[in-house]
């Protein structure tokens, strides 16, 4: 924990088309504070490698920009098929690949816990997670769906921190070396206006 007593923590909401993400700081008293949130998209017309490399520049410059201490991502789920299944198995590997390549600390969260962090319940809509978030970070409107999943992340790794030993649903992976932190996010990188 850095010794002003924040952290700042990612969200990321994985895809292969379009990737959420949140940020925002825990302070002191388990206290959470938004920074920015927005999500990082790659060409619909390029190929699926063509866009996770898309996504994975964003993410970099992202990290970069932002200096978040810990990385919070959705764990991996079955899609509706086999294809959707791999290609978000492909997305998460990215973001795996980046925030480790800048030596960040990664935790994953099941969407059910998630869900039950911030409504209470694992069955929640994407209404319900919105709204939430809205009213947790006070902002003055609901973010784009992709976004609020990735604040509903970052909320949910926070939550984990506030309480001692309650990190038992996160799993983490280990610290590495930093890398090149270069590339550009494509696509609305930011939610203006949401505070």
């Amino acid at each position: 924990m850095p010794e002003t007593g924040r952290v700042r923590i990612l969200g990321v909401d994985p895809g292969s088309l379009r990737l959420g993400y949140g940020v925002i700081d825990r302070l002191a008293r388990a206290r959470l504070s938004y920074v920015e949130c927005g999500v990082i998209t790659g060409p619909a017309s390029a190929s699926r490698s063509e866009r996770l490399a898309t996504i994975g520049q964003g993410l970099r410059e992202l990290v970069a920009e932002v200096r978040p201490d810990e990385v919070a991502l959705e764990l991996a789920f079955y899609g509706k098929n086999v294809q959707s299944t791999l290609a978000l198995g492909e997305a998460r590997g990215v973001v795996s690949f980046v925030v480790s390549e800048a030596g960040l600390k990664v935790a994953g969260y099941a969407p059910a816990a998630v869900k039950r962090a911030i409504v209470g319940h694992g069955a929640a809509t994407k209404e319900q997670v919105g709204y939430l978030v809205r009213s947790l970070l006070c902002l003055r409107r609901v973010p784009e769906p992709d976004a609020a999943d990735a604040l509903a992340i970052a909320i949910c790794h926070a939550r984990q921190h506030s309480f001692p030993g309650a990190r038992a649903g996160a799993r983490s992976g280990p610290r590495l070396p930093g890398g090149p932190r270069a590339g550009a996010r494509s696509g609305p990188p930011r939610v203006p206006n949401v505070r």
